[in-house]
């Protein structure tokens, strides 16, 4: 399913993303849009420029410290303590940027969410959710149980401001068409909406292009679902959305769609994003067009 983004460059209509930025900020956009704007620059270099609590939604998906190759400016092979010692440096500054009801989305590996949430905690943030997201095709760790979801943090500064709820699709057989649960007897009481999401993700598309399938490819990209999700629930149009690492673009190219404002932040190898924007393709899964049963 591709659809059609329409992105404005009329100069008298461009986002306005010095009313968010402290007055001596010198760092030039790459890219700026009637949304948003995108900054090719280390996060850190960018994040303390922000004024504070400006931003309603911030949703961070790190490099994992896993020794994958994105290029020279990205060091993804750091000792345990310089990893998390980087992460608590870029963390703090978005809980300063962070609105009063704004909510923070980290995604990254259990083993380092585990840990950086209580940093989060430490920060002043509340913990509202867990979310399991379930990876398919993952490999299999010698001593070690088969490893099958990612973790996607969800805190907010205070009670959330906005919060939707959202709903998924009865699930179907693919097949016959027909429902497949009868959930207790109670299927005629249900909202004809859907059922209310979970926080377990057992339903997201896996993303599956040449780009991203290399050990060495230089940007890490996200399935739209995801972002469609987390936008939708914790903000409303009109709202300001940050991304310090921006990977292929998902984030802004999901708040181009959803008429969301946004920052964006990559240090490296822009040309990516600006071409999936500028090109006007979006491959876009929302919320309710897919299901894995």
């Amino acid at each position: 399913m591709i659809n059609q983004l329409s992105i404005c460059f009329d100069e008298n209509k461009k986002f306005p993303y010095t009313n968010y930025t402290r007055n001596d900020f010198n760092i030039h956009p790459c890219l700026v849009t009637s949304q948003g704007a995108l900054f090719e620059e280390d996060c850190l270099k960018v994040l303390p420029d922000i004024e504070n609590e400006s931003i309603d939604l911030i949703f961070a998906d790190p490099p994992f410290n896993l020794g994958k190759e994105y290029g020279r400016k990205c060091n993804d092979s750091m000792n345990d303590q310089l990893y998390l010692e980087w992460c608590i440096s870029w963390i703090e500054e978005c809980c300063r940027i962070l609105k009063t009801g704004g909510s923070f989305f980290l995604y990254n590996l259990p083993k380092w969410n585990i840990l950086l949430g209580s940093h989060l905690i430490h920060c002043g943030l509340d913990f509202r959710h867990w979310i399991t997201i379930n990876i398919k095709l993952g490999l299999p760790i010698p001593g070690r149980l088969y490893p099958s979801h990612y973790s996607l943090l969800y805190y907010s500064k205070g009670k959330p401001k906005t919060f939707h709820k959202i709903r998924t699709p009865i699930a179907t057989c693919r097949h016959c068409g027909g429902e497949i649960k009868d959930y207790g007897g109670h299927r005629k009481a249900m909202n004809p909406l859907g059922v209310n999401l979970t926080d377990v993700w057992n339903d997201i598309p896996p993303v599956r292009h040449w780009k991203f399938k290399s050990k060495k490819r230089k940007t890490n990209q996200l399935s739209t679902k995801i972002l469609d999700r987390v936008i939708e629930m914790s903000t409303k149009p009109g709202d300001l959305v940050l991304d310090p690492f921006g990977g292929s673009g998902t984030t802004y190219a999901v708040c181009e769609k959803r008429n969301r404002h946004w920052i964006g932040i990559e240090i490296q190898n822009c040309d990516v994003i600006v071409e999936r924007l500028t090109q006007g393709n979006l491959h876009y899964h929302k919320n309710d067009d897919y299901f894995e049963g």
